[in-house]
């Protein structure tokens, strides 16, 4: 059972737009999901992970790259997506520095078949250790498509502290999809908690730039 109260959330969104509309940035500012735990001992705890495909894009503007094989980096170049073929990853040398570089710059990877096997050899460990290992795409996919459900997916992944947050909207949206993303990510996020709601301390909403709103 859910517990979170829907009215308290519309009420937050439509806050956060408020204060937003009062100071007009030039860029579209994000909105995170901000997660208090309680009850909780990351280093006792089994520490989780899980991905939740979100019903409307949060970050349209997520920096993508498809580490491809030619046909993908040929489909990524028509699509404006940033791509880099298997000599590309080998000039990188397995260098700690630009591996740690080349993650930072993108949000996420997608990787073809031939390539993905290839990673850890050509990598090392540097992507899987910034959370950013790639996605598999195969042939038999849309490429674009895979970009979206990318774009539309966010990661909850418990480390050290027992605080994290993640982008589940944007304010360019509609409320009532800003709604429905929170509504999921939250019901997804205490699924994956050992019990549940009584490890929830609190739930925030905030955009960019303006002050959280507290939603639980």
């Amino acid at each position: 059972m859910s517990k979170l109260q829907s009215e308290a959330v519309k009420e937050a969104i439509t806050v956060i737009r408020g204060k937003s509309e009062e100071k007009k940035r030039n860029f579209v500012e994000t909105l995170e999901l901000q997660i208090g735990l309680k009850n909780y001992d990351p280093q006792k705890d089994k520490r989780f992970s899980g991905s939740v495909k979100l019903p409307h894009i949060p970050r349209p503007k997520m920096k993508i790259c498809m580490l491809g094989d030619a046909q993908h980096v040929e489909e990524a170049e028509k699509m404006g997506l940033d791509s880099m073929d298997v000599e590309s990853l080998k000039k990188l040398n397995k260098n700690k520095k630009l591996v740690k570089k080349l993650a930072k710059k993108y949000h996420a990877f997608l990787a073809s078949e031939s390539v993905i096997k290839q990673i850890p050899r050509l990598l090392g460990p540097g992507l899987n250790k910034a959370g950013k290992f790639p996605t598999l795409v195969s042939h038999q996919e849309s490429l674009e498509g895979k970009v979206n459900e990318t774009k539309a997916t966010v990661k909850f992944q418990l480390k050290k502290v027992l605080c994290m947050g993640v982008a589940v909207g944007n304010l360019s949206m509609e409320e009532k999809h800003i709604f429905q993303n929170v509504q999921m990510s939250v019901n997804f996020l205490v699924s994956l908690l050992k019990k549940n709601w009584q490890n929830v301390r609190c739930l925030y909403l905030k955009s960019t730039m303006g002050p959280p709103q507290r939603i639980f």
